[in-house]
């Protein structure tokens, strides 16, 4: 069985396929009735088997946050394979006084250390809230990240703001990855699909790319073939799955992407397209 090829980030190695976890926990970016299909579908169970289909594969790595039910999947599918899981967590915590205890830095990095963290990477709504435009900082990024290297941890930064990674290059920021959102329909995209695809084979540390289908809009043939081909070779692809089908699928186009084939894969079939046969 074909191993995934990897790649090395703040001196760890990684599988360029990152599993996701929106299909797993409950966030479509489509409605709320989406929502609640996908929280009354995944159980544990088919979590660890989607989990499996990917280990199996070496593709070892999970971005998001291990609520209950994600980690007692992950101790089953690390059970079934003996492969261990490299977690990428997201936190989210104070950036003002007054903020509930619980949340403080502090508090919120000893936990996800607690929670096996070997990437910690304050999520989205905390960095680009950090983010000032008019004076080219990320402000107080530093305080945090030197926060997440003393508790043994490799710090990163999420962003749904693409000037995130010019500035925080610019700035020599201490983190040694982004989390950039980037697919070919320029899905929660804040720019032209163009210029993010410049800032990335610009950046100077490599990119863990998310939404490569844009929640559904694009189909996997399409949406991965477009992240394979444009991304360099030390950044990764971040993608949710809700079934083991869907894995093997998503593992299989990409490898075929990366090696340059065209797989004869099985097409949905219709009665509209029965003259195409």
């Amino acid at each position: 069985m074909n191993e995934f090829p990897r790649t090395t980030v703040g001196g760890i190695s990684l599988p360029r396929l990152l599993i996701g976890t929106n299909w797993f926990l409950g966030y479509s970016h489509s409605s709320v009735a989406k929502d609640k299909f996908i929280k009354s579908y995944q159980t544990r169970e088919r979590i660890a088997d989607v989990l499996t289909v990917f280990f199996e594969h070496g593709v070892n790595a999970i971005m998001g946050m291990p609520v209950p039910i994600l980690r007692d999947a992950i101790a089953v599918a690390q059970d079934r394979t003996g492969q261990e899981a490299i977690l990428i967590l997201t936190p989210h915590f104070n950036i003002l006084p007054g903020g509930p205890a619980e949340l403080e830095p502090e508090r919120v990095f000893d936990a996800c250390k607690a929670l096996g963290a070997t990437f910690c990477m304050p999520h989205q709504c905390v960095t680009d809230a950090l983010l000032d435009r008019m004076h080219h900082v990320i402000r107080d990024i530093d305080r945090y990240t030197a926060m997440i290297r003393e508790r043994g941890m490799v710090p990163g930064l999420s962003t749904h703001m693409p000037e995130a990674v010019t500035i925080a290059d610019k700035t020599g920021a201490d983190v040694e990855t982004y989390i950039q959102i980037y697919n070919a329909v320029g899905f929660l995209m804040q720019i032209e699909v163009d210029w993010v695809m410049r800032i990335i084979r610009n950046a100077k540390k490599p990119v863990m790319t998310i939404k490569p289908l844009g929640a559904g809009k694009l189909q996997p043939p399409v949406g991965l073939a477009f992240v394979w081909s444009t991304l360099r070779e030390q950044d990764m692809v971040t993608i949710g799955t809700t079934t083991p089908d869907e894995a093997r699928e998503v593992i299989d186009l990409s490898l075929d992407f990366l090696t340059r084939r065209t797989r004869d894969y099985e097409l949905q079939r219709t009665r509209s397209k029965q003259s195409l046969e």
